[in-house]
């Protein structure tokens, strides 16, 4: 079949409500490796495909992360909570990246770490199989190891109390509120990594509660969430015995809870 000019798939992408049309087809042109595939990545951008599954990557913290089909999409605005990690610790050396979806954080923190330090020890973990398949794939050139189960339950019983960093990006969109997401994230993302629960602080909660078990002495724990549930999460946080602040980044529109395990803490 002939190829598509560039031009008409702009015409395409913007005709199916593509806001960033442009940039989108030359993602997309630059991708391609051949007319038939140029049109079959049209095709299903145009049918509400996620841009990042379409392509089968996104860029985050300066790195190409590998993104399935099925799998969350790692959002730019978790950028703030690696950076926000990485300025409380950036000497770790132990790094768990909990509900890790395609394991973008992970990746990001043991880059920076790696570049600075040298080796890092990295595991990350997520209840969705085809999210472990796709987070293995992009923390293997770190020596991470990726598990697969909820929660805590998923990680190896020797990595208690040795934790630096432990980053969480849980679900935090209110149940009620899911349908109410952009038909590419309700329509081609996990439902598990979307809702959480009713005020959509459940996991975040639960997390919470488990972390001190986990943190070495000053260890912290990192959450993302939005502006209206903050002081919620805060309190979580708190409750939980963590020492608590949060930050924010007016650019990426993003809100993140930083809890500092507290020495000779005991865990629940």
């Amino acid at each position: 079949m002939p190829s598509l000019s560039p031009a008409s798939v702009v015409t395409a992408l913007r005709a199916a409500g593509c806001v960033f049309a442009e940039d989108e087809a030359r993602l997309i042109l630059s991708t391609a490796r051949t007319p038939d595939e140029l049109a079959a990545m049209v095709d299903r951008r145009v049918a509400g495909l996620p841009l990042e599954h379409v392509v089968g990557w996104a860029e985050f913290s300066g790195l190409r992360i590998t993104v399935e089909p099925g799998v969350f999409v790692p959002r730019r605005r978790t950028e703030f909570l690696v950076e926000q990690a990485l300025a409380h610790a950036p000497d770790a050396s132990v790094v768990v990246d909990l509900c890790c979806g395609t394991g973008a954080v992970g990746a990001a923190l043991a880059a920076a770490l790696a570049a600075a330090l040298g080796r890092v020890e990295l595991h990350a973990a997520d209840i969705d199989p085809a999210a472990v398949r796709c987070a293995r794939r992009n923390v293997a050139s770190y020596g991470g190891q990726v598990h697969e189960g909820d929660l805590f339950a998923a990680l190896p019983d020797a990595l208690r109390g040795r934790v630096d960093i432990l980053a969480a990006n849980v679900p935090y969109v209110p149940t009620g509120e899911v349908g109410l997401l952009p038909a590419e994230a309700r329509d081609h993302e996990p439902l598990v990594a979307l809702d959480g629960g009713t005020d959509g602080l459940a996991i975040l909660r639960e997390v919470a509660t488990g972390a001190p078990a986990w943190l070495a002495p000053g260890g912290c724990l990192l959450v993302e969430t939005s502006g209206r549930q903050l002081p919620a999460a805060v309190e979580a946080f708190t409750r939980a015995g963590l020492g608590t602040r949060s930050a924010y980044s007016e650019e990426l529109y993003a809100n993140v809870v930083i809890g500092v395990g507290v020495v000779g803490a005991v865990g629940m």
